[in-house]
């Protein structure tokens, strides 16, 4: 591995000579230049003085290939630094802090790699040196993707929700890069958990729904952050932000065949519906789900949900709950059972009228609860978003830094 030459500028004021040399590559570079120069270094320098005191500097990282995923370290051999700055080639810096005594200067976030850094420390008797290094590129890159999207307003249900492009091994330091802030100081937590596409993912949900009004901002301070074998590295940081809409609850009673929307506790529509036939692989699931996404009109094959060919229709109003295929939607081929009977293929279907109606006044992130015997079992945690239906002590327990 060679090593760059770091630049290297030395000051320092009139009528003292104060030294602040950095050691690698800088202290290789000094010395070359006080073997060259000949005589005594004394008397070649105007306001020499032998007795100035021993101000170098080492930093732990040196080069055009140094280990990224860790902090920047600038300790001072005697006295006491008064700045350090570490700024990155794309603009960016590193914050960090002195130490109590003076003599370290330690970033905050890590090196991230393949990044350019400039360094510079000035001590309190006014010298200063100035030096370069460059990590390494990443051999392998993770991104992720986030839900909700920026700046939207969702329901009281919706989980703040990454997905890994990659394998993280690591989950605790990609989880204590992930900070979440709220307007009313809620109570939250991450969980991890298997996404529905088999990819590793981390929800942040609240304790309890989110209260009306609430502003959510993820910080995700990832760059530099290695994720682990075959995960790879982060390279750069992420945020988002959402705002929490109406208090809109969406009570699906299977056994009873009817919808109801309810928004801050009052009920707003009572529809008559229809939903999976009990018994089977038609059924439909049960529990908690979230609004995911309003589709609009869309086709609906069954064979894309291992239905066979049951079923390809041009489906209007369709809301989707799960990954797995379950939707709320128009359904007027089932006009007969409304109300009546459960006769879906695991769907929740209403007449085109109602089906509008809800399409309407839903949101995506609203909860739909749906209970009933005629069920196959609780939307699970990553078909969609189902953490509301684990207990908030086990979905605690999924954290990464519990």
């Amino acid at each position: 591995m060679s090593s760059a030459r770091p630049r290297i500028r030395r000051t320092a004021p009139a009528g003292r000579r104060t030294r602040l040399a950095l050691t690698g590559p800088a202290a290789l570079l000094a010395a070359a230049l006080t073997a060259c120069s000949g005589g005594s270094s004394g008397s070649a320098e105007a306001g020499g003085d032998d007795k100035a005191p021993d101000t170098s500097v080492s930093v732990n990282l040196t080069g055009e290939a140094a280990t990224p995923g860790g902090p920047v370290k600038v300790t001072l051999a005697r006295g006491k630094l008064r700045t350090v700055s570490v700024t990155a080639g794309k603009g960016g810096a590193l914050a960090g802090r002195i130490s109590a005594d003076g003599r370290t200067w330690i970033s905050e976030r890590v090196a991230a790699p393949g990044t350019a850094y400039t360094v510079e420390a000035k001590d309190t008797d006014g010298g200063s040196d100035r030096a370069a290094f460059t990590t390494a590129a990443a051999e392998k890159v993770n991104k992720l993707s986030l839900a909700p999207g920026k700046n939207t307003t969702v329901g009281i249900a919706q989980p703040l929700s990454v997905v890994f492009d990659h394998p993280v091994k690591d989950k605790a330091a990609v989880e204590k890069a992930l900070k979440v802030s709220t307007s009313n100081d809620t109570e939250g937590s991450w969980g991890w958990l298997q996404d529905y596409s088999g990819k590793d993912r981390v929800d942040w949900r609240p304790k309890e729904y989110w209260k009306p009004g609430t502003k959510v901002t993820l910080d995700a301070r990832l760059n530099g952050v290695d994720t682990g074998a075959d995960g790879g590295w982060f390279v750069r940081d992420y945020t988002t932000t959402f705002t929490i809409g109406a208090a809109q609850v969406v009570k699906v009673d299977l056994d009873g065949h009817r919808l109801a929307l309810h928004r801050d506790g009052k009920q707003v529509l009572d529809i008559p519906m229809s939903a999976g036939t009990p018994g089977g692989e038609k059924a439909s699931w049960r529990g908690t789900a979230v609004l995911m996404s309003k589709e609009g009109t869309i086709n609906m094959r069954s064979e894309t949900v291992g239905l066979g060919d049951a079923y390809d229709k041009m489906v209007d109003y369709s809301m989707r709950l799960t990954w797995s295929g379950m939707y709320a939607h128009a359904a007027p081929w089932n006009a007969g059972y409304f109300g009546q009977a459960n006769r879906s293929s695991g769907c929740v279907g209403m007449s085109d009228a109602d089906a509008a109606a809800l399409y309407g006044q839903v949101r995506v992130g609203d909860p739909f609860e749906m209970t009933g015997a005629e069920a196959k079992g609780p939307v699970a945690e990553g078909n969609g978003y189902g953490a509301w239906n684990v207990s908030w002590a086990d979905w605690q327990a999924r954290s990464a830094l519990k």
